[in-house]
């Protein structure tokens, strides 16, 4: 009988050894995940609109809780200073290189800027109120006003996406940069050196265009012969 128990003595004790073995490993490997020290990213300190440039107070350093952190993640905040975003950012949310223009990329695909289309920046003339609720991502269409002598009207660009808004040149007049193709960038680039252009914000819904006519001073005091007037 005491033969007989000798080696399964042996097995247990064996069997013992292993469990205690594979118990300590988890335990310790746990207890160096908790203790090991969190890492920090880059994240935004409020929401942030396509096209804005981080600025130091837009971002903040920000303890990330598992132990790898996301990928495309920033530790420094000197790494993004200046970047531009292709995407929006909600407040507290990491800021990827995903995210951002990329410093190296020279081709202008990280700015938003798809082949075969070109951004431009006007002066958009007598638009104050439209461009103080303007944000990156709306449409709007754009107006050319020729005068004085002439006193005409003409949308030019339809349903155009606004890439940036920016604060303004010396002259006080706000600078808007837009995405259009290249007859769209000839056509603004004529009118904001020669006229006056002014922008229409529209429905984010609408994609429509409409075959609009120039308006003259002249047919709007006619009036039943100015487009759209009603007949009597």
């Amino acid at each position: 009988m005491k033969k007989n128990l000798g080696p399964l003595l042996g097995i247990a004790f064996v069997v013992a050894i292993l469990s205690t073995s594979i118990f300590y490993a988890l335990f310790v490997g746990k207890l160096k995940s908790a203790s090991a020290p969190a890492q920090s990213i880059v994240v935004a300190t409020r929401s942030l609109d396509r096209g804005a440039a981080l600025q130091p107070t837009d971002v903040r350093l920000a303890a990330w809780g598992a132990t790898e952190i996301p990928h495309g993640a920033f530790t420094s905040l000197s790494q993004v200073n200046g970047l531009m975003l292709i995407g929006s950012l909600q407040e507290n949310e990491p800021v990827l290189k995903s995210r951002l223009a990329s410093r190296e990329s020279g081709d202008g695909a990280g700015l938003g800027i798809a082949p075969g289309m070109r951004a431009i920046s006007i002066h958009a003339t007598d638009s104050s109120g439209i461009v103080s609720i303007l944000r990156p991502g709306h449409k709007v269409d754009v107006q050319l006003v020729a005068g004085p002598g002439s006193a005409e009207l003409r949308t030019i660009l339809q349903n155009i996406e606004v890439l940036s808004v920016g604060q303004g040149d010396g002259r006080g007049n706000p600078v808007i940069t837009l995405l259009v193709n290249p007859e769209g960038a000839d056509m603004a680039g004529l009118g904001d050196s020669a006229a006056h252009l002014r922008l229409v914000l529209r429905n984010p819904l609408d994609n429509g265009k409409s075959d609009l006519r120039r308006v003259t001073l002249p047919a709007i005091l006619q009036g039943p012969s100015a487009p759209g007037a009603r007949r009597k």
